[in-house]
């Protein structure tokens, strides 16, 4: 049954490996390459969200590994997609000066 309380929010949709077409929902400046699930994760719990995350595969490419969060519906779908992938760019940074 949907829950229409939540907000889904797919790996592919920040990966700009991917065309538009394929899934890809934010423009290549604010896209990632090959964005993993922690990622996503952290940058949606650094912007407050409370996340849930969940290996998955996405419904274009059902033979690779994706995943997705569900997060609390509490803006439209499409805010909220480019403030965690803004996030999620600086996360990717945060990571690079780490290692």
């Amino acid at each position: 049954m949907k829950d229409y309380d939540h907000i889904i929010l797919w790996l592919d949709y920040f990966n700009s490996k991917f065309s538009r077409s394929c899934g890809r929902r934010v423009p290549t400046n604010l896209a990632v390459s090959s964005p993993t699930l922690e990622e996503l994760v952290e940058a949606a719990k650094m912007l407050g969200y409370e996340v849930e995350a969940f290996k998955a595969k996405y419904p274009k490419r059902n033979y690779l590994e994706s995943g997705y969060i569900s997060i609390p519906k509490t803006k439209s779908k499409n805010a909220v997609i480019k403030e965690i992938s803004k996030m999620l760019a600086q996360v990717r940074g945060m990571k690079r000066q780490k290692g």
